[in-house]
């Protein structure tokens, strides 16, 4: 069992930056690839979207086309923690974000892959 929680979101305006953190709980942070998911308030019916993932060492970093150059995934084993940083933050990046858990091999990039969710904080970009 995996227990994550989020920390981070809030409100910026477009062009600023915000980082989220996700903390596990547990000794075996390091079994599993970690992923960003977002979901936008008005689709809540909808499957979430991809944004990040991580692998378990932190040696491989995968990106949805919209973040990528703006959104950088990192991991510290050490600490139990990944991170989003969002920079650049666009009005279309609101949503919930939702940090996940994977025990698979190779690293997912799609909810369904993953175990362990978040509770998901907000982030809201005003233009």
């Amino acid at each position: 069992q995996v227990q994550l929680v989020e920390s981070g979101g809030g409100l910026v305006q477009a062009g600023g930056s915000l980082r989220l953190s996700c903390v596990a709980s547990g000794r075996t942070f390091s079994s599993y690839a970690m992923g960003w998911f977002r979901q936008a308030n008005q689709a809540p019916g909808k499957e979430r979207e991809f944004v990040a993932a991580v692998s378990r060492r932190g040696v491989g970093t995968y990106y949805a086309d919209s973040v990528k150059g703006r959104f950088t995934i990192s991991r510290d084993n050490a600490k139990n923690t990944v991170y989003l940083q969002m920079n650049s933050l666009k009005p279309e990046d609101t949503a919930v974000y939702y940090c996940g858990a994977s025990p698979r091999v190779p690293v997912e990039v799609t909810s369904t892959g993953y175990d362990y969710w978040g509770q998901g904080p907000q982030v809201t970009v005003s233009s």
